[in-house]
């Protein structure tokens, strides 16, 4: 069994600037990651650009230069990468945690044994920083388990000429069908609710709505999908269901964190719909002692309050909880 001060899961940038504050503070930590570095980030759609800029991006002073204010997804790749190859941190890619507990052994201090899919561990800290784009929400209707749909989009080509259907108004969504659309993609967009998100990136929210006004971009506002078949789809709109054509669903419904992990090892969530885990915001300790939680794990199911430029600071609060000193806070 491989014994650490502290063990970090997840490594996404919130979990990599964890590890860079353990480094400075001198602890024998490791990263384990359950896919490849930046897992999540390597996920998001081929051509997408942040809405921060790369400078709110940063983590552990390390500089992130983008050849415009707000970076692309490749040049996240790189930046992220370089870091983790850079500064040597110490991460174990593709090994997917499974199981936490407290370990047996006969001692003051409290130790943690972790069962992964390719190990043992000990340690007498964890962070959690797992994210939350492994798990979809689901639509829930009869087909949706047909190849021909899919809650992740990389990239456009792929659709050219084919029949689109996307689901969902907010940027994942707005990014697919007019990425699809300018690569010759028939597009139709089907919408829960009667406008387009509020959260869209300002420079595409008036081209969605200007192509929708034009009917270059099919939309159903107010509107759900009923039925997913090998050619057609059935739309719930207001004036009843409607049939359509239908080759390729992208249903960017969004995602949600592993809150059953959590419950898991023992974590409370909080009672309401937000299923808030239960943590000290001053040092992000859980209930569980020496258990922390960084990034949009934080939020439950809110996760659109937490984001890389403003739970960066978790990694310095954590370390200062655990080191028992005062550290150097990065620009943030």
């Amino acid at each position: 069994m491989q014994h650490y001060d502290l063990i970090i899961i997840g490594g996404g940038p919130i979990g990599l600037a964890c590890g860079l504050e353990a480094q400075s503070a001198g602890l024998n930590y490791v990263i384990l990651e359950k896919g490849c570095l930046v897992n999540s980030l390597y996920n998001y759609p081929s051509n997408m650009t942040f809405f921060s800029t790369s400078d709110r991006l940063e983590i552990g002073d390390v500089p992130f230069v983008s050849n415009n204010a707000k970076p692309t997804r490749s040049e996240a790749l790189e930046y992220y990468r370089r870091v983790a190859i850079h500064r040597k941190l110490h991460i174990k890619l593709f090994e997917s945690v499974e199981q936490i507990s407290k370990s047996n052994q006969e001692s003051d201090e409290i130790n943690y044994k972790l069962k992964t899919s390719k190990a043992e561990y000990q340690t007498q800290h964890i962070i959690i920083a797992t994210g939350f784009y492994d798990i979809p929400y689901l639509m829930n209707v009869s087909g949706e388990d047909l190849p021909k749909v899919t809650h992740y989009y990389e990239e456009p080509h792929f659709y050219a000429l084919q029949k689109v259907a996307v689901v969902g108004a907010n940027n994942s969504a707005v990014d697919a069908a007019l990425e699809t659309w300018r690569k010759g993609a028939e597009v139709t967009m089907i919408i829960r609710q009667s406008e387009i998100g509020s959260r869209v990136k300002y420079w595409a929210k008036p081209d969605i709505e200007n192509r929708i006004k034009e009917g270059s971009i099919k939309a159903y506002f107010n509107s759900e999908v009923a039925a997913v078949r090998q050619d057609e789809i059935d739309i719930k709109t207001p004036e009843g269901i409607v049939t359509i054509q239908n080759d390729y669903v992208i249903a960017m419904t969004g995602y949600q964190p592993n809150l059953d992990f959590l419950r898991k090892i023992g974590i409370t969530l909080s009672d309401d719909e937000i299923l808030k885990p239960t943590y000290d915001e001053e040092t992000q300790e859980t209930n569980l002692p020496n258990i922390y939680l960084a990034g949009v794990i934080c939020g439950g199911m809110n996760t659109h309050s937490l984001f890389i430029e403003n739970s960066r600071i978790h990694a310095v609060k954590i370390l200062q909880k655990i080191t028992g000193k005062e550290i150097h806070q990065p620009n943030y």
